[in-house]
């Protein structure tokens, strides 16, 4: 199949399609698909480690109003512990339990997935979900490389199925109401979001091959990554480290921060020329295959700017805050953070403003989040970090990488979705898939 040629053609009417969409939010939920879900919805979980226990724990206050019937995951001793939460947590009867994401896809009374694996796995779990009529929660970012975004898009289009993208932020009250202020134009016209990550990283020393834990299906683990032995780095936490798995600091923790960089512009497009730099600062041995700082800037086809920066050695974070991000405007700026708190300085002397929050340095939206998505399943609407809405964002760490790991600076397309001034770019907007571990053919 060609995948390149068939996303462009189905890329011609996304811009109506996201019209379309927030023409629904505005008008306060309008259907846009047929079938409605029963009042209970019945959710797999496919990836039983790390952020999954979070989702799940905001899930038991729903428990009048979901069930859990499966749990996913190719290491027994991560479903062991999930399980435990489970049926005690819910006060039911365990699980099913699987290792193979499609037995759960192929289970007809299974309403929708939440997919929390190492980012390879999103999109070949998401398109085959979305296929067998499954709506899909897909944690950040919601593809591994540039291509995949738009076949994600294309896959909703088709199946109409609901995606949201854990981009909780943006369903924080705290982000409301900055959002409001922002509308309203507290700093006049935002022209440029600066976006940052800055926290302490520990360095992981290379460590020798191994033999997988008992019971893990390694090759499963591994699916359309290239085939390779066993490394305790390449595994559980630190997968995040290698690009055969993840997407480094700007895909792993960056993305939420960029998200919020997008939604702060207001941004509907993608830009049109990206210069990343990075390197080796502290880090120093780090087994990691990515640089341990970057320095992105991101040029928009109507002049503005996104920047972004992440720093592994700010303990202390930037403007207070570890993550975060600086909206200027032409009478003003906002400090905005997705740990809940957000500042207004206005005018020359930078006058202090409305503030939000910082004593609600947990409100980050995982709730509300996952809230809206339940709803969106039951009554067919919109969500707020869709799958148009993820890819704008998600296209920021794929072009930074590819920019970073070929000439620094590239101009790109934002009609075509290609680079106009390097071939080896272009290449590096899609990957190879390991047989039999490919994309399921959507469009």
């Amino acid at each position: 199949m060609n995948h390149d040629a068939n996303r462009r053609q189905f890329l011609q009417t996304s811009t109506e399609t996201a019209a379309l969409v927030a023409a629904a939010t505005a008008l306060g939920g309008v259907q846009l698909f047929a079938d409605d879900k029963p009042a209970q919805v019945r959710l797999g979980i496919i990836g039983c480690g790390g952020i999954m226990t979070n989702h799940v724990k905001g899930l038991v206050d729903r428990r009048e109003a979901v069930s859990i019937a499966w749990l996913c995951d190719v290491d027994p001793a991560q479903i062991d512990k999930m399980n435990a939460h489970v049926t005690r947590a819910f006060q039911a009867a365990p699980p099913k339990r699987t290792a193979r994401f499609e037995d759960l896809i192929e289970d007809k009374d299974v309403d929708a997935v939440i997919i929390a694996t190492p980012h390879h796995w999103h999109a070949p779990i998401a398109l085959a979900a979305m296929q067998a009529g499954k709506d899909v929660y897909i944690e950040k970012p919601i593809s591994h490389v540039f291509n995949e975004g738009p076949l994600i898009i294309a896959a909703a289009k088709k199946y109409g199925r609901v995606v949201q993208q854990g981009s909780q932020m943006r369903s924080s009250p705290v982000t409301e109401k900055a959002g409001r202020l922002l509308k309203e134009g507290i700093i006049g016209k935002v022209k440029v979001a600066r976006a940052w990550t800055a926290e302490t990283r520990t360095v992981e020393k290379p460590r020798p091959d191994g033999m997988p834990p008992a019971g893990v299906d390694y090759d499963r683990w591994l699916g359309p990554a290239p085939k390779r032995p066993f490394n305790p780095h390449r595994f559980h936490q630190t997968w995040r480290m290698f690009a055969d798995y993840g997407n480094g600091e700007i895909g792993d923790d960056g993305i939420h921060d960029l998200d919020m960089a997008a939604w702060g512009l207001g941004i509907d497009t993608l830009p049109k020329q990206i210069t990343a730099r990075g390197g080796r600062m502290m880090l120093d041995g780090h087994a990691s295959e990515y640089p341990d700082n970057m320095n992105v800037t991101y040029e928009y086809p109507d002049g503005r700017l996104l920047i972004y920066e992440n720093y592994p050695f700010t303990a202390y974070g930037l403007h207070g805050f570890d993550n975060g991000n600086v909206f200027y405007g032409t009478e003003g700026y906002m400090v905005f953070s997705r740990r809940g708190a957000f500042s207004v300085f206005q005018g020359p002397k930078g006058t202090p403003g409305p503030t939000e929050g910082k004593e609600l340095r947990g409100e980050r939206g995982y709730a509300e989040h996952m809230a809206e998505f339940l709803n969106a399943v039951r009554k067919r609407t919109p969500t707020r970090a869709s799958a148009e809405v993820a890819h704008r964002s998600c296209a920021l760490v794929h072009l930074a990488e590819i920019a970073f790991r070929t000439r620094g600076r590239l101009d790109f397309d934002p009609k075509t979705e290609r680079f106009t001034d390097c071939d080896e770019a272009n290449q590096l907007l899609s990957k190879k898939y390991r047989p039999p571990f490919g994309l399921p053919d959507v469009i």
